[in-house]
């Protein structure tokens, strides 16, 4: 038996400014729902998990718990108390210089009514589906500037093939 073959990978983690324009973005514009919500008061932060569940949430707090770590291709967005408060409070995207991290990517059935439909909410695109030289894909910022690549997977599969 392969040693790692019950590996998961369970989730990403965001540090984020401001919980509630965060939420909203995730939830009202992408679609997340918002699984649980862990506060450190003795270490001055929250967790918030973000996923697209394909199974019913446990009701039962410690089985919730167990369950999103059991979950794959979770969001975990985490704030620490005070930032949504000071103007100052920044994140580096890795996208800028220096870069790192770069994007999450969340695959919707059709990326071009995926982006009227952001349009329409006043979300910040950082490409949009005809710019550049990968069609049919897009990406949009959060509230953080963090970019997130909306795909769709025939889309993809079309631009990998006729490359």
């Amino acid at each position: 038996m392969n040693p790692t073959s019950d590996f998961i990978l369970n989730q990403t983690m965001l540090r984020i400014t401001d919980p509630k324009q965060s939420l909203a973005f995730y939830q009202d514009v992408l679609g997340m729902t918002l699984l649980d919500q862990f506060d450190f008061p003795e270490m001055s932060f929250t967790l918030y998990f973000m996923g697209y569940p394909s199974s019913s949430i446990p009701t039962d707090p410690a089985e919730r718990a167990k369950w999103i770590f059991d979950q794959t291709g979770l969001l975990e967005l985490t704030h620490n108390w005070g930032t949504e408060a000071d103007d100052t409070a920044r994140y580096h995207n890795g996208n800028d210089e220096p870069r790192g991290f770069g994007h999450i990517g969340i695959s919707v059935p059709d990326v071009y009514k995926a982006c009227e439909r952001f349009d329409t909410l006043g979300v910040d695109f950082v490409k949009r589906p005809d710019d550049g030289s990968m069609k049919g894909l897009a990406f949009i910022k959060d509230p953080d500037g963090y970019w997130i690549e909306i795909l769709s997977s025939t889309g993809l599969r079309d631009l990998i093939l006729n490359r």
